[in-house]
């Protein structure tokens, strides 16, 4: 399964974060607006500064902010930035070391797939992830009272028990 991690995504709520502060955001108030424990936002703040996605501002008024406009920064930044380049196969990135690869018949394909999703990755972003297309809507998964999942539409988040709900 392709997935980022849970560290990726919280970086990305961190940036989509960041782009809705007019002012220098310390790391206690990302915390505390995101949700995310402090421990963890201060870990990504820290990779996303050294990856020059966002700067550091020290100080009294100090903490964080981004250094481009979220338009031009994109989700494949934000993934190298995090996990670095994507490389769904062995034979797929820059740094390949397969003893496969001069036999096998399958990696220019994975290659040309590795390719198509690093395009969509460029083509997407972060401005475009604080504010979604409405063609996308968000999809989450919803636990019922009985521990039962059901798909909900993040548009209309469900709250407690209602029609339909298990």
């Amino acid at each position: 399964m392709l997935r980022i991690s849970k560290l990726t995504d919280y970086g990305t709520v961190i940036l989509v974060h960041l782009t809705r502060q007019a002012r220098l955001c310390p790391a206690s108030d990302v915390a505390a607006d995101t949700g995310i424990a402090l421990p963890t936002v201060q870990k990504l703040l820290k990779t996303l500064s050294k990856s020059g996605l966002i700067e550091s501002v020290r100080g009294a008024e100090g903490g964080y902010r981004l250094t481009k406009a979220p338009r031009d920064i994109s989700a494949a930044d934000i993934l190298d930035a995090l996990e670095g380049p994507l490389a769904i196969t062995e034979c797929s990135g820059d740094d390949s070391s397969c003893e496969h690869e001069s036999n096998c018949s399958a990696g220019g394909a994975w290659q040309q797939i590795n390719t198509a999703i690093r395009k969509a990755l460029l083509d997407v972003s972060l401005a475009e992830m604080h504010n979604p297309s409405k063609e996308f809507p968000l999809v989450y998964t919803v636990l019922g009272e009985t521990g039962a999942q059901r798909q909900s539409d993040f548009s209309e988040p469900t709250r407690g028990t209602s029609k339909g709900n298990p």
